[in-house]
């Protein structure tokens, strides 16, 4: 019966000799952290201002109800009553619709920003991981080449 062949010292030996750089393998969780950091506070700033602008908007909204829910002498005051309560909630919408749509505009600019720069740092990264790596790698190829000698 044939033993078959161990290759475990083969791989070994083959494994140290591509390096594998760490540090670069931390710079890239570093920058996908730095980059998720930057995320969120972009993020929670948006959802911070929609809270103020929808809080502010119940609350025009509630304050116009209350004038439109008061006792009129005359029932044709009713009808305008309601009549002003409608253009106002629509004026309202109009304006906090319009500021929905800056902090919408605001965050997708800041998003752009940072995916922009990212990339950029990323290629850097991979950029310099990939050339040490080559040198390592050609060194390696240089070093085995002249012990075979």
């Amino acid at each position: 019966m044939q033993k078959a062949q161990d290759f475990t010292k083969v791989m070994q030996d083959m494994a140290a000799s591509f390096p594998i750089d760490a540090s670069a393998l931390q710079d890239t969780f570093k920058s996908s952290a730095i980059l998720g950091e930057k995320m969120t506070k972009v993020a929670l700033e948006a959802a911070e201002k929609s809270n103020e602008i929808s809080s502010k908007w119940t609350k025009d909204t509630l304050a116009k109800f209350g004038a439109m829910s008061k006792v009129k002498a005359e029932p044709a005051d009713y009808s305008k009553a309601l009549s002003d309560f409608a253009s106002a909630s629509a004026e309202i919408a109009a304006e906090n619709l319009a500021a929905y749509a800056e902090v919408a505009k605001k965050v997708q600019m800041e998003t752009v920003e940072l995916m922009l720069a990212a990339g950029k740092d990323f290629s850097e990264d991979a950029t310099a991981a990939v050339k040490k790596a080559t040198n390592e790698v050609t060194a390696a190829a240089k070093k085995a080449t002249a012990s075979a000698k």
